[in-house]
């Protein structure tokens, strides 16, 4: 006969099971894989660090919208998010809908609430700018 573990211990065990498998199939982008899907063309980039940050620098092609903004821009009708943001709305089926900030923890908290809003392709890249910057991935304007 096998015994049954029970209790406060086994409760929590089956917590840290359900955690870490969470975490492990976080959906995080790498960067070598970042450079593929923008060369492809199958990328959404949405930076959501604040606009003072952006000034200094963001990926090409990134939309901009603050962490602060994230949760009511998501939830708005097209129309009046094409108009607070000079962009087409992600629609909740896209693949590829990359949140990234300076160092990853905002990127990774811009994707678990865009995921519980219904947007199954929103991933991290969790090297973010940060990454992006120091490994070169960044095309410097051409001088004039």
């Amino acid at each position: 006969m096998r015994a049954r573990w029970a209790g406060p211990g086994r409760a929590a065990f089956l917590w840290l099971v359900v955690a870490a498998s969470a975490m492990a199939a976080a959906p995080t982008v790498s960067l070598p894989e970042l450079r593929s899907l923008l060369a492809a063309g199958r990328a959404r980039l949405i930076d959501v660090r604040s606009r003072e940050e952006v000034a200094e620098g963001t990926i090409p092609g990134a939309l901009n919208i603050p962490m602060s903004e994230l949760e009511s821009a998501l939830r708005m009708e097209p129309a009046a998010f094409r108009a607070a943001y000079s962009a087409e709305k992600p629609k909740l089926e896209e693949e590829n809908l990359i949140f990234f900030c300076q160092t990853g923890k905002r990127g990774s908290q811009a994707m678990q609430l865009a995921r519980s809003l219904g947007y199954r392709g929103a991933r991290n890249y969790a090297g973010a700018y940060k990454e992006w910057f120091q490994k070169g991935g960044f095309h410097p304007p051409e001088p004039t």
